[in-house]
């Protein structure tokens, strides 16, 4: 048997998603930019998709920029932003939290001359919102907070941070990094104040390579690449037409299914939680409890067992699960979320990352919870030799 809960570092192409994408490489392969019957062809098949984007974000198409993904889509909305403010001010706010494609980008702005204020975070992994109002400044021209964070399932209060950001002409616009939220929350930006939003196609069993930026009407951004007028001249380059078609339609997909496949999620996650906290000693679970948070993403904190060495046990058995961020995993392994969250590098260590996606099965989970039980006796036994 096998069990893939690693969907948060990403999802399996829907074969509906896949058949539209190969359909469109062999038999509709023009550039959207020409303009004989091919091009043309291209260009209505991105138009369809932003639509389908669109109406999942409850936006309008001109407010869609499509990207190579959601880690150029978080650089074009805080360099875009950065590079276009700059002689309002040049302070920014994020969390400790953040996506590292987020937080090196706002190092990279620090060493330019730019000042970031990194909010911190409760046990939950919650912003403080009474930080955060201390922290806006007169020259602060962004605040980027994530919606759910990528490691624990934290949500955090994104319309709350947008009311306390106001109305004021010259406020600090709101960046709002989506990517796992998309699918799994409601996403509709006029609900939620922002400004700016990410979002990723592989995080909801789409292609990888595909993003969008959603920037709201009259919001002015600067390109981080020259050399075309594609995507209302944001983002130049030749259309990824197949992905961005993919994008499309596994984003309406997802959120067609979204109430059925958020609560099948959870229902999973609890009993994912449950069962382990209670069968496996001194097993606990890091961030939100397993009724809060995002219905997808578990982490869990093995006392004395090391989240690789675990990660490879499962893997040898069929079950696929992760130990932090994909993106900071070979490079850092400790998680700066979780020590963020106040666990010491050790504890760190010792945990695991279990995310969910639609197509998850209670088999699958509880083949997972017997097999991580299992882990944890014979890894321990070998420990103690």
């Amino acid at each position: 048997m096998q069990a893939y809960l690693d969907n948060a570092a990403t999802t399996r192409v829907l074969p509906e998603v896949a058949e539209m994408m190969r359909e469109i490489m062999v038999d509709h392969y023009g550039n959207p930019s020409s303009l004989h019957r091919l091009g043309l062809e291209a260009e209505k098949l991105v138009n369809q998709a932003r639509e389908r984007l669109a109406a999942v974000l409850g936006c309008t198409p001109a407010e869609v920029i499509f990207t190579a993904g959601g880690t150029e889509a978080n650089a074009l909305a805080i360099r875009g932003t950065a590079w276009m403010r700059h002689a309002e001010g040049r302070h920014l706010v994020t969390t400790r939290i953040e996506h590292p494609s987020v937080l090196q980008t706002c190092r990279m702005l620090e060493q330019e001359g730019w000042e970031a204020t990194y909010l911190d975070v409760d046990a939950s992994g919650t912003v403080d919102l009474a930080q955060l109002e201390r922290a806006l400044r007169p020259t602060t021209v962004l605040v980027t907070v994530h919606y759910v964070n990528n490691e624990v399932g934290t949500v955090q209060p994104i319309s709350a941070i947008a009311g306390i950001l106001g109305t004021g002409k010259r406020r600090p616009w709101l960046h709002v990094d989506a990517v796992q939220a998309l699918g799994k929350l409601p996403v509709a930006v006029p609900d939620l104040g922002a400004d700016l939003m990410s979002l990723s196609a592989h995080k909801v069993h789409g292609p990888k390579g595909t993003g969008a930026l959603y920037a709201r009407r009259g919001i002015r951004l600067r390109p981080l690449l020259a050399g075309g007028e594609q995507e209302f001249g944001l983002r130049a380059g030749t259309e990824n037409v197949a992905g961005i078609a993919g994008f499309g339609l596994a984003a309406q997909l997802a959120e067609q299914s979204r109430p059925a496949a958020a609560a099948h999620m959870r229902c999973l996650k609890a009993e994912m939680g449950t069962r382990l906290t209670s069968e496996v000693a001194g097993c606990r679970v890091n961030g939100p409890p397993p009724e809060q948070g995002a219905p997808h993403i578990l982490n869990l904190r093995l006392p004395g067992m090391r989240g690789e060495t675990m990660v490879h046990y499962l893997e040898e058995r069929g079950v696929y699960v992760s130990t932090t961020s994909a993106c900071a995993s070979r490079r850092h392994p400790v998680s700066h979320v979780l020590v963020a969250l106040g666990l010491s590098e050790e504890e760190a260590a010792c945990s695991l990352r279990i995310s969910l996606s639609r197509l998850n099965s209670l088999e699958e989970v509880t083949y997972a919870i017997g097999l991580i039980r299992q882990g944890v006796s014979e890894l321990g036994r070998f420990r103690g030799r």
